[in-house]
Parts: C-alpha cells; structure tokens; sequence
C-alpha cells in the first residue's frame, strides 16, 4: 500500500483572519466609561453687565457638607442619607413659612400665572478626603428631592408628571422650561476643601 504525501497548508491568508479576529474584538468589547455628572454651565457674562453683588440671605442657603470620613451635615447637624431627600423638599417648598427655610418671591411664569418661585439655594460641599461614591450618592438623593417636586407639581397642575413631559413637543417643551423657572435645580457646588472630621 503506497503512502500518499501530506499536502502543505497554505498560511497565506492566516494574517488576514488574524486581523479580521482583532477587528471584531475591537468592536464588540465594551469600554468602562468614566461616570460623572452631567451639568450644564451658565453662560459667560456680557461685558457691558455689572457684576450683580446682592448677597443671598442665610435662610435662603441649605449647606449640604460631606466630610473625609463620607459623614453628611446639613446645616451643622449630623444627617443619615435617607432623610436627605425629606429635608431638601422641606427646604425648597417651605410650607409652613418657616422663618429658618427658604424664602418666596411672587413671580408670572407661563402656564402658571403668578406663583411663589423660592429663592432657595442648595449649597453642597465636601471634603479632599470625600470619596466619589459618596459624593454621587448625595447629588443623586438633591437631585430626586427636586425631580420629585416637579413631578408634584406637574400632576397637580397638568395631571402627568414632569419625567414624562416631551421635550421634542412645543407644548410640553414650554411647560418643562415653565416648570424649570417655578422649582430651579439651584445646587452651587464648592471646591473640595480640608474641612477635617467635622
């Protein structure tokens, strides 16, 4: 019985699917993506505008403090996150017209007609030693306290809420701008400073 001769194999195209592989791989792997806070910067002023140099009231001030040890402060007082949310609405909204809380001023805004706007400012601060998980999950639980207001405020008003309003649609586009200007997402956030264990 004769032995047939192996047939050499072509490795010619072994680079090509080699390349091919690697292209796919590229393509198909996903990336992490660095989280971060999406926020738009106020527009840069004019020249010919003077520098406005009123001064915001301290009761129209919520300090919201996050030490090196991730410990929460509002206003001075030592706060578990949970109750972030509560007392941030209680801040903005002022019900009772408490003396301590925010301030109102009677303004027009389209769709609502004169309506208390708060003067209210949410004033967060941290720490170098703060760390970012922390830091996101307070901006988060400001940024529902406000999101829930809206919403509030719109099923009352408009019987749906502001997360379901669409922007694409001129109408609802003026009421989300409307509801923007009667509860303003007004977070002024400091630089990270020393502030120490307490």
């Amino acid at each position: 019985m004769a032995r047939r001769e192996l047939q050499p194999i072509n490795a010619g195209s072994m680079a090509d699917i080699a390349f091919l592989l690697l292209i796919f791989f590229l393509v198909s792997t996903t990336m992490d993506v660095d989280t971060g806070l999406p926020r738009l910067l106020p527009p840069m002023p004019e020249e010919d505008q003077s520098e406005d140099k009123s001064e915001i009231k301290k009761r129209n001030v919520f300090v919201v403090l996050i030490n090196k040890d991730d410990q929460l402060f509002v206003e001075t007082e030592i706060v578990d996150i949970g109750a972030l949310k509560k007392l941030t609405k209680e801040f903005i909204m002022n019900p009772d017209d408490n003396p301590n809380l925010s301030e109102k001023r009677l303004e027009y805004v389209d769709y609502f007609g004169n309506v208390m706007v708060t003067k209210g400012v949410i004033s967060l601060q941290n720490d170098i030693g703060t760390s970012y998980g922390k830091y996101i999950e307070v901006q988060n639980e400001l940024a529902a306290a406000i999101n829930e207001l809206r919403n509030d405020l719109c099923l009352q008003k408009f019987g749906r809420r502001y997360n379901d309003l669409d922007p694409l649609n001129e109408t609802e586009k003026g009421i989300i701008e409307a509801v923007k200007k009667v509860l303003p997402m007004a977070i002024s956030e400091a630089e990270p400073n020393k502030t120490g264990g307490s």
